[in-house]
């Protein structure tokens, strides 16, 4: 056989010429097919939230697990464009608008203020809510199970039962209980049906439920102050932007004040709040990342049912327990998921 050098000698320059192109071919190809590879689709993702970004960290950190979770890494193949509007929910309009001028793929966001400045927005890029109340009835969707639309996602409606619930757990804390103090931020669409039901609730245990209603953080001494007026037993806290922006602060004159508070989220016991009882809204989140891949990847938003949540989580903070004088019983603190030491 002969020798390779002697192919490509001077006996055979046609085939040296062709044998070198090919390896050179070889040697460029392979940079442009990393090149390409890099050169994929990368995603513009607007993230709409009406709270400050620190005090919702932990709901960012959630979403973008839920993507990684996926197979997307941010700043790799998918961008999000984060919007807060710092708890000034007049803003939200002006934060929907410009992710529309950036020509998002998908808009990601909370309750309801920001579902409404999204849609107000735009009736074209889909949006993926995280964590709707009464969707339905505000017109978001035209079903949970056939959403229609540009809008889907998940709802924490859980039906009256929770509320229900939730008072249940204060008089096993403090069976004397008959007043409770209904904390809101004002603006939310959702209260008043909230209110209803949580009335509803209280009057089938026996307890008086006085609504008192807050505008950011300038107003929440003077709720105080009025529910110190009217004098409760008690405080339940609702769910909502303007409430989770002052939720630390809430759980700190709720301990001045010698109220045992339920609240909707255990990031709420966690920060101060003697007891959560309701879904987790970090999960929610999470969950919210799974709409936005199946999106990405074609789906209609319109046919995506919405979810509502299956799981509720019961937490208990003993720090908070202790600081207001109560004992809490031991069949309370065996049935709760979570006990803050």
């Amino acid at each position: 056989m002969e020798p390779v050098d002697s192919i490509l000698g001077p006996r055979h320059p046609v085939e040296r010429r062709t044998f070198m192109a090919m390896i050179a071919g070889a040697f460029f190809a392979a940079p442009l097919a990393a090149e390409a590879q890099q050169a994929r689709k990368v995603w513009r993702i607007g993230y709409l939230q009406a709270g400050s970004r620190e005090p919702n960290a932990y709901l960012n950190q959630a979403f973008e697990a839920g993507l990684r979770e996926r197979g997307y890494v941010p700043g790799r193949d998918i961008v999000i464009e984060y919007r807060s509007a710092g708890g000034n929910v007049e803003r939200l309009p002006e934060l929907a608008a410009d992710l529309v001028r950036l020509k998002v793929d998908v808009i990601v966001t909370g309750v309801n203020p920001n579902i409404i400045a999204a849609r107000k927005a735009t009736s074209t890029i889909p949006i993926v809510m995280a964590g709707s109340f009464n969707p339905v009835e505000e017109g978001f969707v035209a079903s949970l199970a056939h959403p229609g639309g540009n809008v889907t996602g998940l709802t924490l409606d859980a039906g009256v039962e929770i509320f229900a619930k939730r008072l249940q757990l204060l008089i096993e804390i403090n069976p004397k209980i008959s007043r409770v103090a209904a904390l809101m931020g004002t603006g939310m669409s959702f209260n008043p049906a909230q209110v209803r039901v949580i009335e509803d609730a209280g009057r089938g245990l026996g307890i008086t439920i006085v609504p008192v209603e807050f505008r950011g953080a300038d107003g929440l001494v003077d709720a105080f102050t009025e529910i110190h007026r009217v004098h409760v037993d008690a405080l339940v806290v609702f769910g909502g932007p303007v409430v989770l922006e002052q939720r630390t602060r809430i759980a700190d004159l709720a301990v001045k004040n010698r109220l045992p508070t339920m609240a909707v989220d255990k990031q709420y016991a966690f920060d101060g709040s003697l007891v959560s009882y309701g879904a987790n809204v970090a999960d929610q989140w999470r969950r919210a990342a799974g709409y936005v891949d199946r999106i990405l990847k074609g789906a209609r938003p319109g046919d995506l049912p919405v979810e509502q949540p299956t799981k509720f989580e019961l937490v208990i903070n003993l720090k908070t327990a202790k600081a207001l004088g109560l004992t809490i019983p031991p069949s309370l603190l065996a049935r709760a998921d979570q006990v803050i030491e």
